[in-house]
């Protein structure tokens, strides 16, 4: 079971354009000693969609080794079915202790189609799977229960923000589950999610994805004390002096989700090189704009 910041890497890119292995260890050894409870390499934050299979396990299996079995590792699988099929299979020889299943290409599915394809994901993995709830792999809540009774999906990742929806389907998913004792776990996957943490926490889903750990872990984890100890004083304080404003920068530009989270890695001194199209980097205007809210959070984050 999953607990604390879990941590979602940027994928660094060298000067040839290809994954920056070693830059990529630093990076996550980095958070690993900063207190992330878990890594999720080659998922979004790490630009899943741009990297090649042979890439993707290679990133896999960097993140592996840099961890050394410190804290669980979660890696990312999705697309055309055949591709998360053998992502999947590759993440697990790399070392992987789990998977997050991402949407599959493109197609908005019927539930039923939504659920066979993670039955097949999860049924040839042989790894712990979390399902990620959003853009075109939406489930309903008949669908949410029947893939979450698989055996080895373990945790439903909600990245919609539809709290209503959400609430029934924590509360039915538990219920379906009761009987036969299965632990499963809930996450916040939404963009910057400090942002609507409180809000998920009442509906019964306190693990949240934080990509800000990726470049300011200091800010991430002053925000995870407040909300985890009840001091709300000190979530607003955050949130209004720094989430809030990283949301408004982030939605100016479709992709900034990934793009400002790396560019925060490039400020802190990480040789993290540019975003892969077909994202784009920071505008330098909205780059400055990142610095000084930088600088205005690390300053929150070390006020006693």
């Amino acid at each position: 079971m999953l607990d604390g910041v879990l941590f979602f890497p940027v994928t660094p890119f060298g000067p040839d354009g290809g994954p920056n292995l070693p830059v990529l260890k630093e990076h996550v050894r980095a958070g690993v000693a900063a207190g992330a409870g878990a890594v999720f390499p080659a998922c979004g934050t790490g630009e899943f969609h741009a990297l090649s299979p042979r890439e993707h396990a290679d990133v896999v299996r960097a993140a592996v080794e840099a961890i050394d079995g410190a804290v669980p590792v979660f890696a990312g699988a999705g697309g055309a079915l055949p591709n998360a099929v053998a992502g999947a299979a590759a993440a697990r020889e790399a070392g992987a202790d789990g998977l997050l299943l991402l949407p599959p290409y493109l197609v908005t599915a019927p539930q039923d189609g939504l659920v066979e394809y993670t039955r097949q994901v999860a049924g040839t993995a042989g790894l712990p799977l979390i399902v990620y709830n959003r853009a075109n792999a939406r489930f309903g809540l008949d669908a949410a229960v029947r893939v979450a009774a698989l055996d080895n999906v373990v945790g439903f990742k909600d990245g919609v923000g539809d709290i209503e929806t959400l609430s029934r389907t924590v509360v039915a998913i538990r219920k379906s589950l009761r009987e036969s004792g299965k632990r499963f776990q809930f996450f916040n996957g939404l963009p910057t999610a400090e942002a609507s943490v409180p809000a998920y926490r009442a509906a019964g889903v306190p693990l949240y994805s934080s990509a800000v750990f990726s470049f300011a872990p200091e800010i991430s984890l002053a925000f995870h004390r407040a909300v985890t100890t009840g001091d709300d004083a000190r979530v607003e304080e955050l949130q209004a002096g720094f989430f809030h404003p990283l949301v408004e920068l982030r939605n100016k530009l479709p992709g900034y989700a990934v793009s400002l989270v790396k560019a925060g890695a490039r400020l802190r001194g990480l040789a993290a090189g540019p975003v892969r199209a077909p994202l784009t980097d920071p505008t330098p205007e909205d780059l400055d704009a990142l610095s000084s809210l930088l600088e205005r959070g690390l300053d929150l984050a070390g006020k006693a």
